[in-house]
């Protein structure tokens, strides 16, 4: 289980974070939900161990990650937002490399990211260089990397972007058979239609703060609303989105 007890990260003056708290039981699939600059690429990035909390503890079975942060991140799997990769590498060499710096067998891990390339369709360019990659073959590059070697613990922070309508189906379901492999889960993702079919429980994070911690059916039915878009936009846009739509529009054409 990881536990994250009163949890806040400040950057100079402003704090991004404040006072977060929640656990996530294996099994489980945590949505974790806001809108642009609500903390959630930084609430992950702690949880990764990339970030040190102002104040704060993390916990995972019972213990600080930061006291054995290397142990703990051999057990941890995590697709970042960006998909920040070393472009002159083909992405075979760029999973061996992941592969070996977590020391994975290097008879297996052959044989693992040759499956992985030949399941996400890239075997054929396997060997072309990373920089003449879409950006969704680069994000599956990355959720190959965070797989390889079977983590307990898996942090999807976007993980659809960029990807594919079949992709991101096979993404869907894959999170749903890692759930039930007892693995703890924490997603985060803007496409809210997915998060709600693949989360057993929802996090709404504004301006730092957590505004929702429940799951989808109860929010729904505490706020009488139909699907989790509604509950979004209800606890965190508070604007009429079509009525903006409409400005843009009159933005638009306008000649004086």
């Amino acid at each position: 289980m990881i536990e994250v007890r009163g949890v806040s990260k400040k950057f100079s003056v402003f704090t991004v974070v404040n006072d977060v708290s929640f656990a996530v039981e294996p099994g489980e699939v945590l949505g974790y939900l806001g809108p642009n600059g609500a903390g959630k690429t930084t609430t992950i990035r702690m949880l990764a161990g990339l970030l040190e909390p102002t104040k704060g503890e993390i916990l995972f079975e019972g213990h600080d990650i930061r006291k054995d942060i290397t142990s703990y991140k051999k057990r941890l799997g995590y697709v970042p937002e960006q998909s920040e990769i070393y472009p002159h590498l083909s992405a075979y060499d760029y999973l061996t490399m992941v592969g070996r710096l977590r020391h994975l067998p290097e008879r297996s891990l052959k044989v693992k990211i040759t499956d992985f390339l030949d399941i996400f369709g890239l075997r054929h360019d396997m060997d072309s260089p990373l920089s003449s990659y879409s950006k969704g073959m680069r994000q599956k590059v990355l959720i190959a990397s965070a797989l390889l070697h079977d983590p307990d613990i898996l942090l999807l922070d976007e993980p659809l972007s960029g990807l594919d309508v079949t992709t991101g189906l096979v993404i869907r379901d894959l999170i749903k058979r890692l759930a039930g492999e007892n693995k703890v889960i924490i997603y985060s993702s803007h496409v809210l239609e997915v998060t709600e079919q693949v989360c057993s429980r929802i996090i709404i994070l504004h301006q730092g703060n957590i505004v929702a911690n429940d799951s989808v059916a109860n929010l729904r039915t505490l706020m009488h609303l139909p699907s989790l878009t509604e509950i979004f936009s209800q606890l965190v846009l508070h604007e009429d989105t079509a009525l903006t739509a409409e400005r843009i529009v009159d933005t638009m054409k306008r000649s004086d």
